[in-house]
Formats: structure tokens, C-alpha cells, sequence
């Protein structure tokens, strides 16, 4: 009985806090929307949007070559 009314007397507070909390942050995101809900829209649709591609390494005759990468040593030829 006593472990009951402990955790009453802890989880009130603590749901009391989280749904403060909670509620504080959605009336701040409903006033966020208010004020320019274009930008709302755009970040809903980049929630879902895939994320950019990683970039493919360049071929060795591609015309364009990175300056700050050093060139391929030559074979030594015997």
C-alpha cells in the first residue's frame, strides 16, 4: 500500500510537469504555424522528403581533377 501511494504521489507531479511541458510546446508550434503556415508545409514535406544521394567518386579520365588530391604514382617500369 505504502509503495502505491509513493508512486502517486511521484507520478502526479511528474505527468502534471510532461503534459505542462507538452502543452506549452504545442501552443508554441500553433503560434509558429499562425504566423507563417508556408513554412509549416515546407517542413512537413521535407520530414518526408528522401535525403540527398552521397556523391560518386570521379573516373580517373574524368576532365575535371581535384588539385588538392595527389596524382597516382607511375609503375616503375624494369
Amino acid at each position: 500500500m505504502k509503495f502505491l501511494q509513493f508512486l502517486f504521489i511521484v507520478a502526479i507531479p511528474l505527468v502534471a510537469v510532461g503534459g505542462g511541458l507538452v502543452a506549452f510546446f504545442a501552443v508554441g508550434a500553433f503560434f509558429e504555424a499562425l504566423e507563417d503556415p508556408a513554412v509549416l508545409g515546407k517542413r512537413i514535406e521535407g520530414a518526408f522528403r528522401k535525403p540527398v544521394a552521397a556523391p560518386k567518386p570521379l573516373p580517373s579520365d574524368h576532365y575535371y581533377q581535384q588539385h588538392w588530391v595527389a596524382p597516382a604514382k607511375p609503375a616503375k617500369v624494369a
